[in-house]
């Protein structure tokens, strides 16, 4: 059977309005993916210091919201993107990439780190610092200034098919935010097998490309990701990220991709 998003938007369009840059503002073109090379002159700088001269000279790179800080506010602070992003984030990064000193798992592109880290349900050390990485990039690139509102053609026709209606889908994603116990994330997911959206939450780390599915939209629910703005308020936090925070046009450039897994069978889970 094939999947098809009705009546699919080009990439290119701009009927969501805002158009997301998929490129950070660092420069780093592979977002996720790959690890990026220490300059040279760095490189010469700790191989003149023995003690240090075995560490391993690349490492994984954090990655710049597609935004300025301040650019989410008032729905969320740029004092929250500093400590969130600036610290939360920036710490996994660094925690990895320590981790990943002189191991054989460094070079892997992050979603095969997180799959071969999840060991089948039997994590491995790397896989918690592995995954809130991606995790955290998916975040940030699921959301844009002036963002929310109702999506446009085919993918709220998609919507409207999994769920009944734009408002069933937010109820339940709102729901499913208010209802997770302790820390995680809530996802709509693309159910490879089954080819509909769904509504998953998860604990700590997790994310769905442990289990073969596809991230469409994420929403961090680690306590620093709101308290700040919102302390135990999580369904505000929630209703402002669907209703002024998320990027359609991020996320039907995503569904896109998933379409084109679904039917072509392509060898890896496209991630926007």
């Amino acid at each position: 059977m094939r999947f098809q998003l009705l009546r699919s938007p080009s990439p290119s369009s701009s009927c969501c309005g805002y158009q997301i840059p998929f490129q950070p503002s660092n420069g780093v073109l592979l977002l996720r993916s790959s690890p990026m090379k220490i300059p040279k002159s760095h490189t010469k700088k700790k191989l003149s210091q023995s003690r240090r001269a075995s560490e391993v000279l690349a490492y994984y790179g954090l990655t710049t919201p597609p935004y300025k800080l301040d650019a989410l506010e008032p729905y969320m602070s740029k004092r929250t993107l500093e400590l969130h992003w600036g610290e939360h984030h920036r710490h996994y990064v660094d925690s990895l990439n320590k981790q990943l000193t002189n191991s054989p798992l460094y070079g892997y592109t992050m979603e095969e780190l997180i799959k071969v880290t999840y060991n089948n349900g039997n994590p491995l050390p790397e896989f918690n610092n592995a995954a809130q990485v991606w995790n955290h990039d998916f975040f940030w690139e699921s959301m844009q200034p002036d963002g929310g509102n109702l999506p446009c053609g085919g993918l709220l026709q998609q919507i409207e098919k999994d769920f009944g209606s734009f408002s069933n889908f937010r109820d339940e994603f709102v729901h499913s935010a208010m209802t997770l116990f302790g820390s995680g994330w809530v996802w709509l997911i693309l159910k490879t097998n089954e080819r509909r959206l769904s509504v998953v939450r998860t604990s700590n780390a997790i994310c769905p490309l442990v289990w073969g599915d596809i991230p469409i939209i994420c929403l961090d629910m680690w306590e620093h990701a709101y308290y700040l703005d919102y302390k135990d308020d999580k369904r505000t936090y929630a209703i402002n990220f669907i209703d002024h925070l998320i990027s359609w046009h991020a996320v039907t450039s995503r569904m896109m991709r998933a379409e084109a897994f679904v039917n072509l069978g392509e060898p890896k889970i496209p991630v926007a």
